[in-house]
């Protein structure tokens, strides 16, 4: 059987530097693309020993582990235990997602029992499994792996990122009081423009019960402004507490959101509590979050004095 030298070498750097990067970027390190590139070598240099057999006590565990550790100093260098560690942890992961990936697609595109059998072999009463792929398909089912465990990170990622900025809310109005879990956005700057009063937005689901329905479809049509012009026309108990609010929506020009003037908004986080009179409730007739995870977008301002 001929075996191409520098094939092989080409591949398997190839395969270790996208591994070594898929671990930069999950540690979010900034890594330099000699360093990755050094690294990788080392790693196929290492593979490439494989071909000589009196070197194979260079493919024992006392070895290998060393050099996943020399590539990983080499590509990302040593600024603390701590982080070193991370590093190892991280591209240990990245290397059993893509190992799994390549196996289970291989076996999943497998066309009857036949070409299973055809790739086990019993010897002294155990059993070897042996994996013929090409450098192609290899290199598809490393990369579908990756994508897969990227996805899968950065929607955890941003679930962690949510759920650290998510609190209890409760709006007392009267003698109503509703509560739900709110977002605190650093990026909602939402004030009434005449008192300079902050505004927290709060779907229009949560006040089914007390808005008109046919208010509640105005809002959620974007008719605000339609809605205020026939106040008169239909009575509501909070009327005194309705004001109109303009705002610059996303690719749109100026609008308006109606808002509620609560008697207090106490919200709850982290085992504090702050409590604002000084608020108004915007309504918006959409959903603040795809998944229901929160109700309302909470301004920063009101997190800042806890009793």
């Amino acid at each position: 059987m001929a075996v191409y030298v520098d094939v092989m070498f080409v591949r398997e750097m190839l395969v270790d530097g996208s591994i070594l990067l898929t671990t930069a970027w999950v540690r979010h390190i900034r890594a330099r693309p000699w360093r990755v590139l050094t690294a990788a070598s080392i790693g196929a240099g290492y593979v490439i020993l494989m071909l000589f057999p009196p070197l194979s006590i260079l493919f024992t565990l006392a070895v290998k582990i060393p050099i996943s550790l020399l590539m990983l100093w080499v590509a990302f260098g040593f600024s603390s235990i701590q982080n070193f560690f991370r590093n190892i942890a991280a591209f240990y992961t990245v290397n059993f997602v893509a190992a799994g990936a390549i196996i289970g697609i291989h076996y999943l595109l497998m066309q009857g029992s036949g070409e299973v059998w055809r790739t086990i072999t019993f010897i002294n009463g155990g059993m070897q499994v042996e994996l013929k792929m090409g450098f192609i398909y290899v290199l598809a089912a490393f990369s579908i792996g990756i994508y897969i465990y990227r996805s899968v990170y950065v929607q955890r990622r941003e679930r962690e990122l949510v759920r650290t900025h998510l609190a209890e809310v409760k709006i007392q109005i009267g003698d109503r009081q509703h509560t739900c879990t709110g977002l605190i956005d650093t990026g909602n700057q939402l004030y009434d423009p005449l008192t300079r009063t902050p505004v927290m937005v709060v779907e229009a689901n949560i006040w089914q019960d007390d808005l008109p329905e046919s208010w509640l479809k105005s809002i959620r049509d974007s008719q605000v402004d339609r809605l205020v012009a026939g106040l008169g026309e239909e009575n509501f108990v909070w009327q005194d507490r309705l004001r109109l609010v303009p705002y610059r929506g996303i690719n749109r020009g100026s609008q308006f959101m109606l808002a509620l003037k609560p008697d207090f908004v106490q919200i709850e986080r982290e085992g504090q509590v702050y409590v604002s009179r000084k608020v108004l409730v915007g309504i918006d007739g959409g959903k603040l979050s795809s998944d229901s995870a929160y109700q309302a977008i909470i301004h920063p301002s009101l997190v800042q004095n806890s009793q």
